[in-house]
């Protein structure tokens, strides 16, 4: 007689959250793959989400031959607990792990690389395009802070720096932290850390987009790009509590937004590892090599940006700190603006969870749900490929994040037809300025929405 599966709940398996004793929760069965994580080829991606229901991130992020491998792991079962402590921590989507949707689009798609002998993960033009962003970042903080002597010029070339910084978390950290980059894994991970370099942490950013973000796109309490804490000074879906300073939301937040990188870099890193957490994301303990990272690149930026501007630029300190603040203010309305324009707009959905059957629940498969999230832009554009990081074709990355943006043009057909195919909604705005005002027309609506109802009743 076959022997029934090992039973365990989700907070026995909360336990075994580190590199050396990881277990994971796959389409409700559970894995001990501790032994394989120093041989996974995606590095430490393996352990992100430790101790935790990892479905959706396993299906995005491996080819479907992989599922193969899962057998040999497997310890047991989750056993359904209704008053799980840890059932607040995922949610069930439809189909999941069956969905037809996504099985044939991914059967084209690595039908497509294996045909083309390419690999998804790496193409050879990142190289010479991160050697070029990194350069002009490091450039452009020369001259704005050592190079030359008229401060207005310098103005201009904080400006660039800003820009160059956006270009690092857009085309490179991005990339690399979402495993696609190249497949060394210690040269990924040190291309991941070049957001370190820029004063946020890499840790904390896997947690917030990797791991919330990815896994629960546009879901209100799980996503914490759209929701971190109420009250909130944004409000994007009318199921969200609504201040009357919503109403202006549309106006006030175009300014807030160049706040997004002085925001992560001086307050939000610091505040999730005190708390432990990012809105409803709960941040693991962190490795040693994690905390070395997170703490040294928090020195490393204070020394070149603060202290050596100090010490040695022909500049006051003043003078310098206005230069800093407007080279942060463009990198922060490059990043969020990219970003916002992807899944904060009319056409996307906003997935309500259902929990009246105990175990949270999402009534649609979890690769269409991906689509109606999001939505692209400028599609035919080489040049805003380039200079989103691939966020043009933001669709296509929610579906496959493990693959580098530069091949994102190449799947995008296949993609397409496949949505057509399975009569799964497809949206692309003609041009990046089409899609930045629906983003602000949204928050217009949403933020009114209340005020609207109050006078028809």
């Amino acid at each position: 007689m076959e022997s029934r599966p090992e039973k365990y709940s989700l907070e026995e398996v909360s336990k075994h959250n580190t590199p050396n004793d990881c277990w994971l929760v796959i389409w409700g069965r559970v894995y001990d793959v501790s032994a394989w994580v120093p041989h996974h080829p995606g590095g430490n991606l393996i352990f992100v989400r430790a101790g935790k229901d990892s479905s959706q991130l396993f299906e995005s992020y491996h080819p479907l031959y992989v599922r193969k491998l899962l057998g040999r792991y497997c310890i047991g079962e989750v056993n359904e607990v209704a008053n799980d402590s840890l059932q607040q921590s995922t949610v069930e989507y439809c189909e999941s792990g069956t969905e037809p949707f996504y099985l044939t689009l991914k059967e084209r798609v690595e039908a497509y690389f294996e045909k083309h002998k390419v690999n998804p993960r790496v193409h050879p033009n990142m190289l010479p395009k991160s050697i070029l962003v990194i350069a002009g970042y490091m450039l452009f903080f020369y001259i704005t802070f050592f190079g030359l002597q008229s401060f207005s010029l310098s103005v201009l070339s904080a400006l660039a720096m800003g820009y160059f910084a956006a270009q690092i978390g857009l085309s490179i950290q991005h990339d690399a932290n979402h495993g696609a980059y190249s497949n060394v894994n210690w040269f990924g991970y040190l291309m991941s850390t070049s957001l370190d370099f820029l004063g946020a942490s890499s840790f904390m950013w896997r947690q917030q987009h990797v791991v919330g973000h990815h896994s629960f796109t546009n879901v209100d309490n799980y996503d914490p790009d759209i929701r971190v804490k109420d009250p909130d000074v944004r409000r994007v879906t009318s199921k969200q509590p609504i201040q009357k300073y919503h109403s202006f939301q549309h106006v006030y937040l175009g300014a807030l937004y160049g706040l997004l990188a002085l925001k992560g870099v001086l307050l939000d890193d610091f505040a999730a590892y005190i708390s432990g957490s990012i809105g409803p994301v709960k941040i693991p303990k962190m490795t040693n090599l994690e905390t070395g990272v997170f703490i040294g690149g928090k020195i490393l930026y204070i020394m070149y940006m603060f202290v050596l501007p100090s010490l040695f630029s022909h500049h006051s300190i003043f003078q310098c700190a206005v230069l800093y603040v407007a080279s942060q203010f463009v990198c922060g309305w490059t990043l969020a603006l990219l970003f916002q324009v992807a899944h904060v707009v009319p056409e996307v959905d906003f997935p309500v969870v259902d929990s009246s059957h105990g175990r949270p629940k999402v009534h649609q498969g979890w690769a269409a749900m991906q689509v109606r999230t999001t939505t692209n832009f400028s599609t035919n554009s080489m040049l805003w490929t380039h200079l989103s990081g691939g966020l043009n074709y933001q669709i296509e990355h929610h579906l496959f994040p493990s693959v580098c943006h530069l091949h994102y043009p190449s799947i995008h057909p296949i993609v397409k037809a496949v949505c057509e195919e399975f009569n799964v909604p497809y949206y692309s705005y003609p041009s990046f300025w089409a899609a930045l005002k629906a983003h602000f027309l949204h928050l217009k609506k949403v933020g009114s929405e209340h005020f609207e109802l109050r006078l028809s009743g």
